[in-house]
């Protein structure tokens, strides 16, 4: 059997399940996950390899309305993965009666791409059996899928069947990467989500929406497995920054002890972290800091 490599895209509307998908697929935590929509900002690429493929994914930020700057570069870079690869998987929810305003934009975008498109209906754990068959049936007749798969992203059987049907549709040829590596991305950015992916999961109001994560210092102390990292947290309002820093600084430091025990497992390192909040107000729509942050 010919070896088979290739690129896939992820995409779909917020919150769908993408970045929970993508960590199944790979058996490792690179993206970051949250119930909060818009989690993803950047196109996050990490790669499976077996003895038969080699496949890329690209995890891209929910499609949504764009509000400021931030917004349209996480728009742009989820629509302009789409004719650069080889399989698109497209995820919605089975929680959904009816195809909603949302996918029939996506939808609309899809047909203009000539890539083979997977649709994934995901989340089947919550809905009884009999309530996803018609759901499949509005999707298969709105447009022409290579496949429509029901699939659960927290179920470790899905992983196996969307790998195999995955892999069936991509080209002949060789492994684009080494083996033995599972992503694109710099330590520092994943770094910079795991932080934010902390801040997302312990503060409940609109504020992580408003929040950007830079490491400024990533250093290796000699003679020892020590890294000291050094990161700002920047919110947008100086009344979010007393909610990050929390009374006594305990939210604060809820965050840094949880965020710390994510980057020793990554980085397989005693890690040192030290945070601090600054406030950058409507850094969103800042060019300069967007690019400082990674998004541009």
């Amino acid at each position: 059997m010919a070896f088979r490599s290739g690129f896939v895209t992820i995409i779909g509307r917020p919150n769908v399940g993408k970045s929970t998908l993508l960590n199944l697929l790979t058996g490792e935590k690179i993206a970051i996950m949250s119930d909060k929509p818009q989690t993803t900002r950047n196109t996050i690429k990490t790669i499976v390899t077996t003895n038969d493929y080699q496949i890329v994914f690209m995890d891209t930020p929910g499609m949504h309305r764009p509000k400021n700057k931030l917004g349209d570069y996480m728009q742009k870079s989820a629509i302009t993965t789409l004719d650069d690869v080889d399989v698109i998987l497209y995820i919605v929810e089975a929680t959904d009666k009816t195809i909603g305003p949302g996918d029939l934009k996506i939808i609309e975008l899809l047909k203009d791409s000539k890539t083979p498109i997977i649709l994934l209906i995901n989340k089947v754990d919550l809905v009884e059996k009999q309530n996803i068959l018609p759901l499949i049936d509005q999707y298969s007749k709105v447009m022409n899928f290579e496949q429509i798969i029901p699939i659960s992203a927290l179920n470790s059987e899905t992983k196996d069947l969307v790998l195999k049907e995955t892999a069936k549709l991509l080209p002949e040829g060789q492994p684009y990467y080494p083996e033995d590596m599972l992503t694109d991305q710099p330590e520092k950015v994943l770094v910079q989500e795991i932080i934010r992916e902390k801040i997302l999961h312990l503060i409940s109001e609109e504020i992580p929406h408003g929040i950007g994560v830079e490491v400024i210092l990533f250093k290796e102390k000699q003679d020892s497995d020590l890294i000291e990292i050094h990161a700002n947290i920047y919110c947008e309002k100086e009344s979010h920054k007393g909610i990050i820093i929390g009374k006594n600084g305990d939210m604060l430091k809820k965050i840094g002890t949880l965020a710390r025990q994510d980057v020793e497992n990554l980085l397989d390192s005693r890690v040192f972290l030290k945070l601090w909040v600054k406030t950058k107000q409507d850094w969103r729509n800042s060019d300069f800091l967007l690019k400082e942050l990674g998004y541009k």
